[in-house]
């Protein structure tokens, strides 16, 4: 993507179901969770390069023994970082007490982070500071075992206010609103409150505390605990959690929107925010990895029993398109074949911008995840150019020379990597016109390739802000002085602000959203956006599920290709000499090559929940007063 977006998480949880030195027998080494937890979490690095976090828990501890261990970073390479402190941790108590080396009952006894039931998460950070404490996994402790509590999630709640609201409500005194804090509490009230009615019962039958701890461990139910507290939720999530005595879940929200697989045999319960992670790391097959059903959560007892069960009654699946376009690994099946339709079916649309003129284009891509599409938009670029062979040997048929049938068979799809991005380059220098300098150079080309009659066809995965295309890809494609430059986006125009995990809070950095207000402007309908402002205005004190999105009206005025004009105009300065079109993907075509997918909201402005007409409606008043607040 040539925006740089902050965006979703990802979470990694295993759970070992025999004992250690099972693992040390088969596999040669106790740490068998540990290493896997690290292949789980640096196969989705792309998730998450804000921070990165560990937690692990050892089963059946004696009391003064620590068995909860925790490790977190926000370092340059977190992932790296974590697992470093941790093997230099290991290698130190070994290196200390060498008998520790082939014995798993003193390593789990002495050694941290070495335990049965692990969390992982990568972060990429939306909104607030990239500091350590923001970073997941976060700990709720008490003396008591199952009352402790560790939560992280690829997440976000668009009513943290409420949320926070229903804490104070119950009499708890929450130290910030941030919602991953907010969730976590909400988890952890009803988690104290169903241990008290454990004890209260198990007290009455004669248990001593000492003999009803573990009875409260068996007996907890965490469905319940998790129905209670997700009453209330509105937004896309994963939702891990470990507690105290080795009980683990992660649950998901019930419109779908955040991903989660899962895995099981006779040795381990595996969760992971991508099915190819699984895959890879625990060498199984694709119908071996199954996805967590929407409003459902994979409960883990301590003994070792696993089950799904149905939290929130699902609603109508809503899951995030944009995993399929940019944010998982293009590995997963199912996704590497959604991607290559997603630009097979943008070959219309450019073949019309180029006149069919198959042997005067160049195609490339924008450097990383555009690449699958861009195979699928060349594969139908290859049957346009095979069509018009066949067009031109059965035309020439009569007079058809073996040297003229030669130079027909000849032609190739002129395909080339013109986009090569050098480095992430950081803006040290915060003057302006220096600043843009620098942005200009985020990307280079491959220069010698393309003639001044030629079209270039650059494919994108998706356009945002526009703000890279603008200053840097535009502007250098132009320096191989091609005729037309066409950029291809294999996403929809984007017009909505996100709500559920991804950093696309302001509506009016969105390109679309920009095309569509000078459009109002050029067609004299500006008075449109005073009258979306007051409609607008006029939801504040609803209830969200009486919101209606009145942004829509925008863009009403307008078809597609009307904005996509706009934009093609908004995305290129005086000095550009080329013919710039840009063509987005239709969202008919999106959901065609992504059936399973259909979350759209960012396109549609059609919300999965409730509370996400209300962050629309917020981030429209914001731009409308100037204010640069966070919408949710």
């Amino acid at each position: 993507m040539s925006d740089a977006l902050k965006h979703e998480c990802g979470i990694a949880h295993i759970r070992l179901l025999k004992p250690l030195d099972y693992y040390k027998k088969k596999y040669g080494t106790a740490f068998y969770g540990v290493n896997k937890m690290y292949l789980l979490m640096e196969k989705q690095h792309n998730r998450g390069q804000d921070g990165a976090g560990f937690a692990s828990i050892k089963l059946n501890t004696i009391p003064g023994e620590r068995y909860i261990s925790r490790v977190r970073s926000n370092q340059a390479q977190p992932i790296q970082d974590i697992f470093a402190q941790i093997n230099e941790r290991i290698n130190e108590e070994i290196k200390a007490n060498p008998e520790y080396a082939d014995d798993t009952e003193l390593q789990k006894r002495y050694i941290p982070y070495l335990g049965e039931v692990f969390l992982g998460h990568v972060r990429y950070g939306t909104f607030g500071k990239n500091s350590i404490e923001s970073v997941h996994p976060f700990l709720r402790q008490n003396n008591w075992m199952h009352r402790n509590l560790i939560v992280a999630g690829n997440f976000n709640m668009t009513n943290v206010n409420k949320l926070f609201n229903n804490l104070v409500e119950l009499g708890q005194h929450p130290k910030e609103r941030a919602d991953t804090v907010t969730v976590m509490e909400k988890i952890g009230h009803f988690l104290d409150d169903e241990v008290r009615k454990l004890y209260k019962k198990l007290k009455k039958e004669g248990y001593s505390k000492v003999d009803a701890s573990p009875m409260i461990a068996e007996k907890l139910n965490v469905a319940k605990i998790l129905r209670k507290s997700s009453k209330n939720w509105d937004g896309g999530y994963a939702m891990a959690g470990l507690i105290g005595h080795g009980d683990s879940f992660v649950l998901r929200d019930p419109a779908g929107i955040r991903p989660a697989y899962y895995y099981k045999d006779d040795e381990v319960v595996v969760v992971a925010s991508e099915r190819p992670v699984i895959q890879t790391v625990f060498n199984v097959d694709f119908d071996d990895v199954h996805e967590l059903p929407p409003g459902n959560a994979i409960i883990t007892k301590k003994n070792g029993d696993v089950s799904i069960k149905e939290i929130l009654e699902p609603l109508e699946r809503k899951a995030c398109s944009f995993e399929r376009i940019y944010f998982s690994r293009g590995s997963d099946a199912e996704i590497y074949e959604e991607r290559k339709m997603l630009g097979r079916l943008l070959m219309p649309e450019v073949l019309k911008s180029i006149n069919h003129d198959t042997l005067k284009t160049v195609f490339s891509f924008i450097p990383n995840t555009a690449e699958t599409s861009f195979y699928g938009m060349v594969e139908a670029a290859q049957d346009e150019l095979n069509k018009q062979k066949n067009e031109a040997i059965l035309e020439e048929k009569e007079t058809l020379t073996d040297a003229r049938l030669q130079e027909i068979l000849s032609h190739r799809l002129r395909t080339e990597k013109i986009a090569i991005k050098d480095a992430k380059l950081r803006t040290f220098i915060t003057e302006d016109s220096s600043r843009d300098d620098l942005v200009a150079h985020v990307y280079d080309v491959t220069y010698g390739v393309v003639k001044p009659e030629d079209n270039l066809v650059i494919i994108d995965d998706s356009i945002v802000r526009g703000t890279t295309l603008k200053k840097s890809i535009i502007k250098m494609m132009d320096r191989l002085k091609p005729k037309k430059i066409v950029v291809v986006s294999s996403a929809p125009q984007i017009r909505y602000p996100d709500c559920y995990g991804i950093d696309m809070a302001r509506i009016e950095d969105l390109v679309a959203f920009r095309a569509a207000l000078a459009l109002l402007k050029d067609n004299n309908q500006y008075d449109i956006v005073e009258k979306v402002y007051k409609k607008c205005k006029e939801q504040v004190d609803l209830d969200d599920k009486e919101v209606q999105n009145f942004v829509k009206e925008i863009y009403d005025p307008f078809t597609d290709k009307e904005i996509s004009d706009k934009i093609s105009e908004l995305l290129c300065d005086e000095d550009v000499n080329a013919e710039v079109k840009v063509i987005y993907q239709t969202v008919d075509n999106l959901h065609k090559a992504c059936p399973k997918n259909l979350g759209d909201w960012y396109f549609t402005g059609n919300y999965p929940t409730a509370g996400g007409n209300r962050v629309v409606n917020r981030a429209f008043m914001n731009f409308f007063e100037g204010k640069k607040d966070r919408a949710y």
